[in-house]
Parts: structure tokens; sequence; C-alpha cells
């Protein structure tokens, strides 16, 4: 693979995930770092003045804390945890709010637990949520609930979160930054002579061996969490580069192509990832039947099903579900997520996207199918 084309690539992305650890966050345990917090605020700033749309993946709730508490060791109670959490995020927040604030930048706190995105209603939710402060020019800053969330519904540590926001907004990049320079092929504290992984492929069983634990105290994670979230990243045919956030202008850099860290690669682009994810991964629950018009626009335009070009519905299904689309000779020519559940699907199809509103009382979307939530067959 051509390294210097893949970061390439990185510096051409438009939508990138950035994920914090809480040893950065809190250097180490000695108080929220608001010196590289607000570094870390400048850089985006520019990310974001280069039209770049960022989702900023916090750790360091627990971390914060705990130092706020006085706390030197994380407690093992799960009420403490939380109660450490909830005295963390209000500062973490504020320290957020008031870093960005120096570069005219809005912020705006998302808390997401597990059943946000195994429910698929929440799901298409958090993403509408999320897509709608990024158009507003909002810099979303996400953590896990842990003032609420127990150890059955926690998504285990904020690597597994990034990757699960990257699928989720379909990001291009996801951006790990953490107090180690990348990935070696051994833990480097170990052995001196570890080399560092600059690239390989994210599905690449060796690199789960190379990956050690954590040994901060601080965070749940380690590399092994990392090289995992690269993997579930790159379902989605995302990049993930693994890389030190202490050093200069270290996320500017990545971002104009600069070799640094781990670049770990998804072996399809984002669309062909997430087609064959819709091709292979979830049950049909219902059916559109589509007139010639339609048909034409989804085979040969590549164009979303909107409601005016289906004549009749199938099946009982909620928006999220995938369904599929039948022409007029009953041939399955696509499948797809759909934007509606089946009822109000009955309600609009036939109609135009103008009297969605008058049909249902609101309007989500102008499409019931979003043709990068379709796959042709």
């Amino acid at each position: 693979m051509d390294s210097i084309s893949s970061r390439q690539q990185l510096s051409t992305s438009k939508r990138w995930v950035i994920k914090i650890g809480s040893a950065l966050l809190t250097d180490n345990g000695r108080g929220v770092n608001r010196a590289a917090i607000h570094n870390w605020a400048g850089q985006i700033s520019t990310l974001r003045r280069q039209g770049i749309e960022v989702l900023l993946v916090s750790s360091g709730a627990v971390a914060a804390g705990m130092d706020r508490l006085g706390w030197r060791k994380r407690p093992e109670s799960i009420h403490q945890l939380q109660a450490a959490a909830a005295v963390g995020q209000s500062h973490l927040v504020q320290v957020y709010e008031h870093a960005f604030g120096q570069y005219d930048c809005r912020t705006a706190q998302i808390l997401l637990d597990h059943d946000d995105l195994s429910n698929r209603t929440r799901y298409l939710n958090a993403r509408s949520t999320l897509r709608t402060l990024l158009s507003l020019g909002a810099v979303p800053i996400i953590n896990e609930n842990d003032t609420v969330v127990t150890d059955e519904i926690r998504f285990g540590d904020n690597d597994t979160l990034g990757a699960l926001v990257a699928n989720l907004v379909e990001a291009d990049v996801l951006l790990i930054l953490t107090d180690a320079d990348g990935l070696f092929t051994e833990d480097p504290r170990d052995n001196p002579n570890a080399e560092l992984v600059r690239e390989a492929v994210a599905t690449d069983p060796r690199l789960v061996a190379m990956a050690g634990g954590s040994r901060s105290g601080l965070g749940r994670g380690g590399m092994s969490t990392k090289v995992r979230a690269a993997q579930l990243a790159a379902r989605s045919g995302a990049r993930t580069v693994i890389v030190g956030g202490s050093a200069e202008a270290v996320i500017e850099r990545v971002a104009a192509g600069e070799e640094l860290g781990t670049l770990l690669m998804p072996e399809a682009d984002p669309l062909t990832a997430r087609k064959r994810w819709l091709a292979g991964q979830l049950q049909v629950r219902g059916k559109l039947y589509l007139d010639v018009g339609a048909e034409r626009a989804l085979r040969s335009q590549g164009k979303s099903l909107l409601p005016v070009g289906v004549v009749g519905i199938d099946g009982r299904f909620h928006r999220g579900d995938l369904v599929s689309c039948v022409n007029a000779g009953g041939e399955e020519i696509a499948r797809g997520l759909v934007n509606y559940d089946s009822g109000e699907a009955a309600r609009i199809c036939g109609q135009s996207s103008e009297r969605i509103v008058e049909l249902l009382g609101y309007r989500d979307d102008d499409e019931l199918i979003h043709r990068d939530n379709l796959i042709l067959l």
C-alpha cells in the first residue's frame, strides 16, 4: 500500500472523530490539563476553517472528578465512579466551553450509553442530532454517560465509543490521541528496540498481538482497545490514526498528511463498506413497491428514493429498518434503511416530499430512503 497516497487521503477527508484519552486530558491524573485542551481546541478550530467537520469524543470525566474530590486511586464501587463522573463531567464541559469560545466556536455536550446505539430508533435520533449540530457549526463533545451507566450497558472504553460514533456519522477519519506515539511491534516500555507500525490494514490479526494493556490506572483502555476500535471503525470505511496527543500541532499535522503515529486502513472505501453491511447484516422487515420512474432514478441516476415514486408498501417496519424495493415486475432491485415507519410510509407514498408535513405533521427527511443507505441488487 502506498503510504504517501494513504496519508494524502487524510488531508482530503471532511468528517473527523477525534478521541482524547484520560491520561492526556488530566495530565496523568494531576488535574484537568487546561493548556492542552486549549491547544487542541485551537487545532480543531483550524480544521473547521478548512471545511472539516469535527466531533470530539472526550474521556476524562471520572479522572477529573477524582481530582476534584481529592481521590488518588480509581474507586471500585460503581456508585463512587458515577459520582466522580458527575463531578468531573460538569468541570470538563466548562473547560471545553471556555477553550473553544476563545476561537468563536460553539460546543454541545452529548452523553451516550449503549442503548442509544443499539436501539435503532435512538440510533437514528442520535445520528440526526449530531448531523444537525455539525450543520449548525457546533463541535459535539461526546462522552459515555458514566453518571448512570452500569457495567452491563457500558461501551467498555471510549476508544470503542469513538469508533461507534465514527460509524454513526459515517466519518472519514477516527483520530485517537493517546499518551503513546502509536502502535509498536512490542511495548517500547519493555523493549527499547520495538518499532513503530507506520501503516497497516486494520483487520490484520497480528495487530492485536502487538498491543498491550493500559497502565495509567486512569482509563479503561489500552493499545489493544485502540486496535479493536480501528477494526470497528473500518467496518464503515473509516481510517484510524493512533498518535501521541502531546506532539506539537499534532492534529493539524496529521490532517496535512504528515506521517505521524500509526495509520490503520479499512479494506474498502466508506461507501462500499457501508453497502456491504447493508447487504449482509440486517433482516428485511418490509417491501416498497416502486413505479417505473423511481426504478429509473435508482438504477440509472443514483438518486434517493422519494415517496412520490412508491405505489405501495407491504409489512410492518420501523424507522431505520431494512426494507426491500420491488419494481413493477415484482423483481427486488434494491434494499435500504427506511426513514419512516410503515404507517407513515403508507400515508405519504405517491406524494411529493413537500406534502410530508401536511400529511404527517412533521418532516424528518425528504426521502423514504437516502441513496447512502441504499444498495442496488
